[in-house]
């Protein structure tokens, strides 16, 4: 799968003839639906339902998701050349500019319907397929799956995006609406990976292809979120527990059944020389060195790499001083009552005189500190971000490779790699449970899920070294100890859920999506700017609106080309 990817349909009009014959031929270079309905053209059509889900645009038509779940969570500003530079993420940033014609929001949603149309099409040739055709029904599962995971994200995102499938005639597109309530949208995704679940094998030769265990994982996700029924006005009013319990044995299913484990170290998830590892549930499959000029690379990231001459563009997804500090420990425990007191980072030294989480050292580049684990290779916070005077001295490290890592790719003046992006991993999995099991009063169960995952953020230290082969932070963690160094009550668990997955999925863009879910992102976003633009001045307007920036407008362009039939999302 990695290196298979096919361009389709080149369409060449060519009118060969004056009689009416012409008018009943196909022109030459279109291909029919009927002539499409074998085997071989089915299965060209899956590749490129799967070269679908990695076909964005720099910077405008992402499918990567820390352009939405980083900027909009304050985990991470902007960055690159000031407010100007890309205006469109300042205002996913900042919240109060934000609106319906925003290119970022369009871009968003034409991207994933485009992979939804792939998927859709793709189906409609297996399904026609009339042959002895031995993995139709797992195609069939296959296509399912990647169209729910597109509609997954404009859920998340839109809240009610228009729902097509393979049943709706193209031409008919235009008479659908987005009237689906919360629950019909949440359905029709679950159905989707139900299905895959059930028919998809427990091994794939082929890497990229999901397992029938990505899909009880990502199952397990979606119920998570359907779990967190809201109201009219985006706000949390009931957590359903029959979905709750489903999420605990898919969960089950995937971290017993899976073969899959945590690596030993949590640098391990972001270098080339791990992808498709022990801890991948299923990943979205980069290329390089495939026959093409530059190979399918990452191009979301290629603006993420810093200002330095092994690299030279461009500075942006920089992480915020809130999560930098959000690190912190106090007696090996996250301190969360005043991490935010005490700005670390600003200096070489001072995660060195504070103890900290390893996992930021990971995370985020930092000043006088090797760049991914190349102990002669030292980042600079005054040159090597583009504008460090409005967006700080971090840049954002787990999207990057070295520029010696063979997967690395140039597209100058840009930079990327072929690093493979995991959608989901099995400390997503850990995770996902632990969170069912406290708000299904079963706290106690999701003591060593959570323990788990601290464990091995404990242990991740070997690659954090300076070229002496010290230690370049004071690393403190330690496990919750009920009765010992906490409490651990449904409400103290659920926060140091909350905490942990902040720190174990910092600048993968989901911080955002995970404040949504939980319903806090109103207070939280307030109380994050309220601090923050007091530290960076870009942030002085910003603001979070309770009951509309929960969720991207629907662009206007679409209600337009629907001629109204699309309804605004609330408040826009």
């Amino acid at each position: 799968m990695k290196n298979k990817y096919i361009a389709i349909f080149g369409i060449l009009f060519s009118l060969l003839s004056c009689n009416e014959d012409f008018l009943k031929r196909l022109p030459q270079g279109v291909i029919s639906t009927e002539q499409l309905e074998t085997i071989e053209n089915a299965e060209k059509m899956v590749i490129a339902a799967y070269a679908g889900q990695i076909n964005e645009r720099y910077n405008l038509r992402p499918l990567t998701p820390w352009p939405y779940g980083d900027l909009r969570s304050g985990d991470a500003y902007k960055g690159g050349a000031g407010i100007g530079d890309k205006k469109q993420w300042h205002q996913h940033e900042t919240f109060v500019l934000l609106d319906v014609d925003n290119t970022g929001v369009r871009g968003k949603w034409e991207i994933e319907y485009e992979a939804i149309s792939r998927t859709n099409q793709a189906l409609k040739i297996v399904n026609a397929v009339e042959e002895d055709y031995p993995e139709k029904t797992q195609r069939i599962a296959e296509m399912r799956f990647l169209r729910a995971n597109n509609y997954f994200w404009l859920k998340v995102n839109f809240r009610y995006p228009v729902y097509l499938d393979e049943t709706i005639p193209v031409e008919k597109y235009r008479e659908v609406g987005n009237n689906l309530s919360d629950e019909e949208l949440w359905n029709k995704i679950i159905d989707d990976f139900r299905f895959a679940a059930d028919n998809l094998p427990e091994e794939q030769d082929a890497v990229g292809r999901p397992t029938k265990f990505a899909a009880q994982a990502y199952l397990a996700k979606v119920l998570l979120f359907a779990a967190y029924e809201q109201d009219k006005n985006n706000q949390l009013v009931n957590i359903n527990k029959d979905k709750l319990n489903e999420v605990v044995a898919l969960c089950d299913k995937v971290i017993q059944g899976s073969g899959k484990d945590l690596f030993n170290d949590f640098g391990d998830n972001f270098e080339c020389g791990h992808q498709n590892g022990i801890e991948s549930i299923w990943a979205l499959q980069f290329s390089h060195n495939d026959g093409t000029e530059t190979g399918r690379i990452n191009a979301m990231n290629e603006t993420c790499y810093p200002m330095v001459a092994e690299y030279g563009c461009c500075g942006y997804h920089s992480p915020s001083q809130n999560l930098v500090n959000s690190f912190r420990t106090y007696l090996g425990l996250p301190d969360f009552d005043h991490f935010n007191e005490i700005n670390i980072g600003e200096y070489s030294n001072s995660v060195k005189e504070n103890p900290i989480d390893p996992r930021l050292l990971h995370t985020v580049a930092m000043d006088g500190l090797p760049y991914k684990y190349k102990v002669d290779f030292i980042y600079d916070s005054e040159t090597w971000p583009r504008q460090p005077e409005i967006y700080g001295p971090y840049l954002s490290m787990k999207e990057t490779v070295r520029y010696d890592d063979p997967c690395y790719q140039p597209v100058n003046p840009w930079k990327s790699s072929s690093l493979n992006r995991d959608v989901i991993r099995l400390a997503d999995v850990i995770l996902w449970k632990a969170e069912a099991l406290i708000q299904l009063d079963r706290e106690s169960e999701a003591l060593p899920l959570i323990n788990k995952i601290r464990m091995r953020a404990a242990q991740s230290t070997e690659k954090l070294i300076d070229i002496d082969g010290m230690p370049t932070g004071d690393f403190d963690v330690a496990q919750y100890i009920d009765g010992d160094n906490c409490n651990w009550t449904k409400d103290f668990a659920f926060k140091a859920l909350q905490w942990e997955r902040r720190l174990e999925f910092a600048c993968e863009g989901f911080r955002a999506y995970d404040l949504l879910r939980w319903g806090i992102m109103a207070e939280t976003l307030n109380e994050y700017i309220d601090v923050e633009r007091t530290r960076r001045p870009h942030l002085a307007n910003a603001k979070f609106t309770k009951g509309r920036d929960e969720y991207l407008p629907i662009p206007k362009y679409e209600i337009d080309l629907s001629q109204g039939l699309y309804k605004q999302n609330i408040s826009y």
